[in-house]
């Protein structure tokens, strides 16, 4: 799957055209993508009119769109084969992800929970990312990270909050654990080679799905998602903003974040993933409903 990431509120946004909202600073910058290093790509003549006509398309959800309601640990039996496949990554991967870093189960006694709290606070590296996918073929960033990098490979960092811009995948978890964490590599992702082998491993199950570009409308403002790596629901939907080459703040609420809290009081309910647009009001649950409705919305017909 192809993907771009930002650690931090870009002060300027990637293609002037589009408008993007100040994100909180505590937020990070990634383009990524399946591929190591490919010839740098051109956007060509209809593609850059693609971009700067963008701004001025109208967003709106689908006729009669209604927001789902959420359905706890229910899967629509139309993507049970999609949710096995993308639950292999939890086995190839050894639940990489699922927790924050730190994460300890401390067992609490109903009664010592204060009245609307879903989740004690808990102090890890549990950082927000600002993604701009690089699916193959992708017109729009793909180009933008030779013009920043001097090459096109993936995935290629850029933390607004210090200035540091990076390549190779090894290098960025090792910033990134010792300027927010506490310097220690989690073990997955300690291993090199082996490493990458089983997170090429764990896309078995999807074929490669998200990795290359479909036409797509690019909206003025990015999705924002509530997600983390290690949910087979969560994937289904970055997948597709991926595919799509949209934009998208994830908002990174693995087990022991403490804005699980955040979005308890937000929705009034703690699922995952959770989808926030922008561009179109839509708030919503339920991760084959927001396939649907990301296709529906920006996928050229």
């Amino acid at each position: 799957m192809a993907t771009a990431l930002n650690l931090s509120p870009p002060t300027t946004p990637l293609l002037r055209p589009l408008s993007f909202r100040k994100i909180p600073k505590n937020t990070l910058s990634i383009r990524a993508t399946t591929s190591s290093s490919e010839t740098p790509l051109t956007s060509t003549k209809d593609e850059q009119k693609q971009q700067l006509s963008s701004s001025s398309v109208t967003f709106a959800p689908p006729p009669d769109f209604k927001p789902p309601e959420p359905k706890r640990f229910g899967v629509r039996p139309d993507k049970r084969l999609d949710i096995l496949g993308a639950s292999l990554a939890l086995i190839f991967r050894l639940g990489t992800g699922v927790f924050v870093s730190g994460y300890s189960v401390t067992l609490v006694p109903k009664n010592e929970i204060p009245p609307g709290q879903y989740a004690l606070d808990v102090g890890v590296l549990d950082i927000d990312v600002l993604f701009y996918p690089c699916p193959k073929n992708g017109p729009n960033f793909r180009p933008k990270v030779v013009q920043m990098g001097g090459k096109q490979q993936f995935p290629y960092m850029v933390d607004p909050n210090t200035g540091v811009a990076m390549y190779e995948s090894d290098d960025i978890i090792k910033y990134l654990v010792g300027k927010y964490g506490d310097g220690s590599v989690p073990f997955m992702l300690s291993l090199g080679l082996l490493t990458t082998l089983t997170a090429g491993l764990a896309m078995i199950g999807r074929w490669a799905k998200g990795s290359s570009y479909t036409p797509s409308k690019l909206p003025p403002k990015p999705l924002e998602i509530w997600a983390y790596e290690g949910s087979p629901f969560c994937k289904l939907v970055r997948e597709v903003l991926v595919e799509l080459e949209l934009p998208h703040l994830v908002r990174s609420c693995a087990r022991g974040s403490s804005k699980r809290q955040i979005l308890y009081e937000k929705a009034g309910h703690f699922q995952v993933p959770y989808l926030e647009d922008p561009n179109t009001g839509v708030q919503m649950f339920e991760s084959a409903d927001i396939v649907e409705y990301i296709r529906a919305t920006y996928a050229l017909q």
